[in-house]
């Protein structure tokens, strides 16, 4: 049995063990245990504090698969991206140049820095262990957070972001890097990534504020601006799937693409419900149909079948009210995993 709730520092020992093995260009589950420990931190304060405004919090959860006692996946959300620390991203754009002697018309791609200071929500850091990719475990993995910004709008931006995971190799290799961060920052890509997340003003400091010609970058380079890993092509045709679409923006590190979408224009939200449990039955059904949650304090998430009753109200199986914590007389909200 598969449940998703906030992670605790009960979960750091393996979290640690799961940011060594996703790789490279997770930012949101650090390599560094220390880190890792004060990411969790903040998460649990998020969670605590019932903001009423977004103000860059963090909230990190976990998949746990109940029957192994093992926690197998996490996914967060950050609540505001910029602030204190601008969110830095590289905006494509094309100019035209035109030579009338030569009757040469050329289409110039460059790359312009951008600093947000006041952006919009993220969704970022997921990674679910490679036996538990099946069964639509990764797109309740991935989806369950739209169900909890809805349940809580008043904790995000209306708008939502998406920072793709880019072409990164396993020994932490990203061509893009070694193209243009590699001669400002002499530094290799995992350091500048683990940087990145513990203080972004190097990057005010180094990097140059000049548009890049994507012309005179090696074609290594210029082959996977915009490209995702190969281990993050699902997610981003789920997320796309659900409303996200490109920003025309990547990452400055590894030219992974920025994908965003409005809120309350994803599927998953517009086909949202909140209703109450009417009634809890023995029998677990076979379609594991929809995502639900539930709406209380303590957190909580799951794949389950709802059933609307004509009287009012909704049936849960016995399984999927254990998991969820919920009693007839609460609340849940739910929708379809698939559209």
């Amino acid at each position: 049995m598969l449940v998703i709730r906030p992670a605790g520092m009960e979960d750091l020992d393996r979290l640690t063990e799961m940011a060594n093995i996703a790789g490279f260009g997770l930012t949101s589950i650090p390599k560094d245990r220390e880190l890792l420990r004060k990411r969790i931190r903040e998460s649990l304060h998020s969670f605590a504090k019932m903001a009423e405004q977004p103000r860059g919090e963090i909230y990190i959860f976990v998949m746990e698969d109940l029957d192994a006692g093992l926690v197998v996946g996490t996914s967060c959300i950050i609540s505001k991206v910029g602030g204190f620390e601008p969110f830095y991203a590289y905006r494509i754009e094309t100019s035209v140049h035109w030579s009338e002697v030569l009757n040469i018309r050329r289409e110039i791609a460059t790359l312009h820095l951008v600093a947000e200071h006041s952006g919009p929500s993220e969704i970022g850091g997921l990674y679910l262990a490679p036996e538990y990719r099946k069964h639509g475990n990764g797109r309740l993995l991935s989806l369950f957070r739209f169900l909890f910004m809805a349940e809580h709008p008043e904790r995000f931006e209306p708008l939502v972001i998406a920072e793709m995971r880019g072409v990164v190799t396993k020994e932490g290799y990203s061509p893009f890097w070694e193209a243009i961060g590699r001669h400002f920052f002499d530094i290799d890509y995992p350091k500048a990534d683990l940087m990145s997340i513990m203080d972004k003003r190097f990057i005010a400091d180094l990097m140059p504020r000049c548009p890049v010609y994507m012309p005179l970058l090696p074609s290594s380079a210029q082959e996977v601006i915009g490209k995702v890993h190969d281990h993050t092509r699902p997610a981003l045709k789920m997320l796309e799937d659900e409303g996200f679409a490109s920003t025309g923006m990547v990452d400055i590190f590894e030219a992974g693409p920025i994908i965003m979408a409005a809120l309350g224009n994803l599927r998953i939200v517009r086909e949202s419900s909140r209703d109450q449990v009417a009634r809890i039955i023995p029998k677990e059904s076979e379609e594991r149909s929809h995502i639900i949650t539930n709406t209380s304090d303590e957190f909580r998430a799951c794949m389950g079948h709802v059933e609307r009753l004509s009287d009012g109200g909704v049936e849960l199986s016995r399984r999927s009210a254990t998991l969820l914590g919920v009693r007839p007389g609460e609340a849940v909200r739910f929708a379809l995993a698939r559209p």
